[in-house]
């Protein structure tokens, strides 16, 4: 009954049957793992946001000092007196809503007690009228501040994905990079950067703060990879009804009678 399952067609059938069960079994997998990343990663930042601040010096930062994972997001103080004159802009960056595209404003901090300078990410302020234009930008504070922000890897080509290239505009860049910068100015940049959340005093005017990251989605991978399982079990039932539903097809068509057909008179 089942003798069809030998031909070219059905063997062609089943081994792409079989080729794609541990197909999807992986794919799920990928999903699962990428789920589980999400929940870490969430996690990382929840802690990182909810604990006490710590003074940045205490986390003995130095030129080219790469953010440990563990430490990313980490809420830190820092006092010390901004550079303005070697402010600068980050192009094609969005506001809180994620709908316009602007620039971060980037303000070097010297440190108080002499250790150097770290970069601080001062906000995001609307594009100015033209792109080779420097954007209107609130006056750093002037004077010796107190700032609470979040602690931040530099950024690079291969961890965001942004090229960085030569001949922009004046003070404009397409990276917070500290190497970067510290070859544009010569001074001593730590490393990493902050991302401003709180100033003391509080200034009068300031660019729009960068809100803290979603830490609380995450994500549809868990319901991709049961989509993906899902699929997997039902490749076999699919193959199953095909074969059942041919092998009744034959059946019927084995017990119909032929039809005779009468020569037309001439």
């Amino acid at each position: 009954m089942y003798r069809f399952l030998l031909t070219r067609q059905w063997l062609i059938t089943m081994l792409i049957a079989l080729l794609l069960i541990p197909a999807t079994i992986r794919l799920g997998f990928w999903q699962l793992h990428r789920h589980e990343a999400r929940v870490a990663r969430n996690e990382l930042i929840g802690k990182a946001l909810t604990d006490p601040p710590v003074p940045y010096d205490s986390l003995s930062p130095a030129p080219g000092f790469a953010v440990p994972k563990d430490l990313t997001w980490r809420a830190v103080t820092a006092t010390g007196q901004y550079d303005p004159a070697h402010e600068f802009v980050v192009r094609k960056r969005t506001d809180s809503s994620g709908d316009t595209i602007g620039y971060f404003v980037v303000t070097p901090l010297k440190l108080s007690d002499g250790k150097g300078t770290v970069l601080v990410n001062r906000g995001w302020v609307a594009s100015g009228a033209t792109a080779t234009e420097y954007p209107p930008v609130p006056a750093a504070p002037a004077g010796e501040v107190t700032l609470t922000g979040r602690l931040r890897a530099e950024e690079t080509y291969g961890a965001s994905g942004i090229k960085d290239r030569a001949g922009l505009p004046d003070r404009q860049f397409n990276l917070i990079n500290t190497d970067q910068q510290a070859k544009e100015t010569g001074a001593t940049l730590l490393g990493g950067y902050l991302e401003l959340a709180a100033t003391t005093p509080a200034p009068a005017d300031q660019p729009q703060l960068i809100p803290e990251p979603n830490h609380s989605d995450i994500g549809p991978h868990m319901a991709y990879a049961i989509q993906w399982w899902l699929f997997t079990a039902m490749i076999p039932v699919g193959v199953w009804i095909l074969a059942r539903r041919e092998a009744k097809d034959r059946a019927r068509q084995a017990g119909e009678p032929e039809t005779v057909t009468e020569p037309v008179p001439a």
